[in-house]
């Protein structure tokens, strides 16, 4: 009984020349990744030195010492912990009662047919291209008026969390509608129209059809919508006058002194602030790509 022992030749593996366009490509990527990073790694550096070594040397020079020390004393004196739980509380419930309201307009444009559909939805996104600043005076002056006894602290819209969640979902929907609705025409209207026939109403349409599939897009507003709501400042600024109600970017004010200012301890505060931004971003990183690159291998 004979055996026969096959061999396996090896074909020499034929590599591609690298072109030039692809060399300038990355450099051209590195280059822009340094850009971008290079304003966040100085301020980390100048957060790490002491005021005194600073202003002896200059912030263009060799460090003696970098410590946290900065980091602690700006999270200690600005109170950051009571600031953080104040922008939860605007935070969580705008984004979620955003999505929750765009959605509902984006499913009932884009699955039902009538003559004002794209008018509604134009109604919608027209807000986002109104400046706040030109509409910050009537609503001040109606946030003055709306009278909320045992609502809220104040006993007005005014100066209270309520109205900076009412005002982010009044800005944010007409995006938000936007996106969802353009997502939702995208899904095969088959899908609804066996749900109908088997007896399914609009809301179990809506909440157990075509809102699950709309997940990657979702994740994807709720992380803009997080890191644009967090770092509000503008209209914190005008309809909030109680220090102690104020979101988390107005604790860098606390920083500031009248007569002097630590540039270091303002950079440690600054990036303290930052750094819930970047958690939800790393949680979220997945589908937030998968929701901004949908569509993209389409046609």
């Amino acid at each position: 009984m004979s055996t026969t022992v096959v061999t396996k030749v090896r074909t020499p593996k034929v590599r591609t020349p690298v072109r030039p366009a692809r060399i300038l490509l990355h450099l051209f990527l590195a280059g822009a990744a340094l850009a971008w990073l290079g304003p966040l790694l100085w301020a980390l550096y100048s957060a790490m030195r002491p005021y005194a070594e600073t202003s002896e040397k200059g912030y263009v020079s060799w460090p003696d010492s970098l410590s946290f020390d900065n980091f602690t004393n700006a999270f200690q004196q600005s109170d950051m912990g009571h600031y953080f739980v104040n922008t939860m509380i605007i935070a969580v419930p705008a984004v979620l009662l955003t999505l929750f309201l765009s959605s509902m307009v984006a499913f009932y444009v884009s699955r039902f047919d009538f003559r004002l559909n794209l008018a509604l939805l134009l109604v919608f996104t027209a807000g986002n291209l109104l400046p706040q600043q030109v509409i910050i005076t009537p609503l001040y002056r109606m946030y003055l008026l709306i009278d909320l006894p045992g609502i809220t602290m104040s006993g007005k819209l005014y100066d209270s969390a309520l109205g900076l969640v009412l005002i982010h979902v009044a800005f944010q929907s007409g995006f938000c509608a936007f996106v969802l609705s353009n997502y939702m025409r995208s899904l095969p209207h088959e899908l609804t129209e066996a749900a109908l026939v088997d007896g399914a109403s609009v809301w179990r349409q809506y909440w157990q059809i075509v809102l699950p599939l709309c997940r990657p897009a979702m994740a994807a507003l709720a992380t803009l919508l997080s890191i644009w709501i967090y770092n509000d400042f503008f209209w914190a600024l005008v309809l909030i006058s109680t220090g102690e109600n104020m979101p988390i970017t107005s604790a860098l004010n606390n920083l500031t002194g009248a007569y002097f200012t630590d540039p270091n301890l303002v950079a440690a505060g600054a990036l303290l602030t930052a750094i819930p931004t970047l958690i939800v971003y790393f949680v979220l990183q997945r589908q937030f790509v998968s929701g901004l690159t949908l569509g993209a291998n389409k046609g």
